[in-house]
């Protein structure tokens, strides 16, 4: 009984997100799944009133898999914990102590690299790539890239929970932009087929193949990550580049920082002649 009433709330929390929280299918797909799984592991009772869930039986059977994946999960459902405490629901969570997970820095593809790409590209091809090294986009946020939002000077972009933000566009991206739309118009997205906005999958894939003609491997994250650590390089303020990604803390913008000290000291290591070994050595 107690498991069937979660399962609604579930439901209704996953259409939260969706409708409330602007989460990708993707993401609520993760959601669903990782809550799915502690509804059917972990150890759920009521007393007295208050809805107990332990999680250790869930911590054990996921014990196998990789931290990262393991707090995510966790990450997941004490979000779900959240919103049924926020509908009103007294709970006591146990078993959900942090996972620590190693802190790995982005790997962004160099701007040498991806001026390479947009020599060889399809002109749909470097609107894609522009799009996103020069305004940092989140795949999702140039699936929704609406033609009513792009001016010759700014665009406004959708992000994260339905957060509007407004980037600087340049001036010989917004060319390439009328281009496009001259040759192949649009009627409410940048990128359409058939009157349809293009997928997520379907701009990936197009943007890989672009690099892949060139006999390199890029995504779009690479692309964001190379926008963030150009920017940083270059003098731009940390305040200013973590409005520009959408992030909703500085803290997270600042491992860009970070990328662009390990980048200084390979460099530096293959530079400085006292980090070079001689023929004679």
């Amino acid at each position: 009984m107690i498991t069937s009433k979660l399962h609604q709330d579930k439901e209704a929390f996953l259409k939260y997100l969706d409708g409330m929280r602007g989460y990708s299918p993707l993401t609520i797909l993760s959601y669903h799944d990782s809550i799915n799984q502690m509804l059917e592991k972990a150890a759920i009772n009521e007393e007295d009133g208050i809805l107990k869930i332990n999680l250790t039986p869930l911590r054990l059977h996921i014990a196998p898999l990789k931290a990262k994946t393991i707090s995510s999960k966790l990450s997941a459902i004490r979000s779900f914990v959240k919103y049924l405490e926020s509908m009103g629901k007294p709970i006591a969570l146990q078993g959900d102590e942090s996972v620590k997970v190693p802190k790995t820095l982005p790997k962004p593809i160099s701007h040498e690299h991806i001026m390479s790409a947009l020599v060889h590209a399809s002109s749909f091809e470097k609107l894609i790539i522009l799009l996103l090294y020069s305004m940092g986009l989140r795949i999702s946020e140039l699936s929704n890239l609406k033609i009513a939002n792009i001016g010759e000077e700014w665009c406004r972009v959708l992000g994260k929970g339905r957060k509007e933000r407004d980037i600087p566009m340049l001036p010989e991206v917004y060319d390439l932009f009328r281009e496009a739309q001259a040759s192949a118009p649009s009627k409410e997205y940048v990128f359409e087929e058939r009157g349809e906005k293009l997928s997520e999958n379907s701009l990936r894939y197009t943007l890989t193949k672009a690099f892949a003609g060139v006999g390199l491997r890029a995504t779009p994250h690479q692309l964001r990550h190379a926008y963030a650590t150009e920017l940083l390089n270059n003098g731009a303020r940390i305040a200013d580049v973590s409005e520009l990604l959408g992030h909703e803390s500085m803290a997270t913008t600042q491992i860009y920082t970070k990328l662009g000290s390990a980048l200084k000291m390979e460099n530096y290591l293959h530079a400085h002649p006292l980090c070079t070994k001689t023929e004679d050595s």
